[in-house]
């Protein structure tokens, strides 16, 4: 398994309790959230920028020709592995409609640059049904396995876009951590008993942008 094999590891930790995993990739991210103009979710656009730990070892693992950088055949078969082996994980990406979990469909390209010795990957992924703008709608990114922190380092990297936004409520709820555990503790020691790697309760403590309309 190469370094980037990260993703295939992930799947092997997954941990209800943040006190029992913590994330070895760490990511600054930015979400943007486009809505049509029929007043339907049309899409969420995702900037993530990779730790420069996480880059060097992703540019020992895809240098190819060993010229000490990434060239674009080599950051394109990085896209692809990311496209590939993120599915399993949804993209990290994470819709709500009203509580419903919504899937997000595969993108048709992750974009991905090596700069100042850091991986910055872009892409967007469509909804896999119909969102409309009515309701309670969240919509966040995050790890489930806790492998990887994702991370929002200012309230406006969390963005709706479109018209029809106008007529809703928005704000980014940053989750006390101490006070999910003490709202959840029953619900969150039940889970890990009963299912510990099938429960996904991390999103509790996940950086997300709320909508209501």
């Amino acid at each position: 398994m190469t370094r980037y094999g990260w993703l295939a590891a992930a799947a092997l930790i997954v941990t209800p309790l943040p006190a029992l995993a913590h994330p070895h990739i760490f990511v600054e991210a930015r979400m943007e959230v486009l809505a049509d103009d029929k007043g339907h979710v049309s899409e969420v656009r995702n900037i993530w920028r990779f730790d420069e730990m996480f880059s060097s070892s992703v540019l020992l693992d895809f240098d190819k020709n060993t010229n000490g950088k990434l060239d674009a055949p080599e950051l394109a078969e990085l896209g692809e592995t990311m496209r590939t082996s993120l599915a399993d994980f949804h993209y990290f990406t994470n819709i709500t409609m009203n509580g419903k979990n919504i899937p997000v469909q595969k993108p048709d390209v992750i974009h991905v640059t090596y700069q100042d010795n850091q991986v910055l990957a872009f892409f967007a992924v469509k909804p896999g049904e119909t969102i409309p703008l009515k309701g309670k709608l969240t919509f966040g990114i995050y790890d489930p396995s806790m492998y990887t922190s994702l991370d929002f380092p200012n309230d406006k990297d969390l963005v709706p876009e479109g018209k029809a936004f106008a007529a809703c409520q928005q704000k980014v709820v940053r989750p006390n951590p101490d006070e999910v555990i003490a709202q959840n503790q029953s619900s969150l020691t039940d889970a890990f008993f009963n299912d510990p790697t099938g429960t996904d309760m991390t999103k509790l403590f996940a950086t997300r942008l709320e909508v209501t309309c």
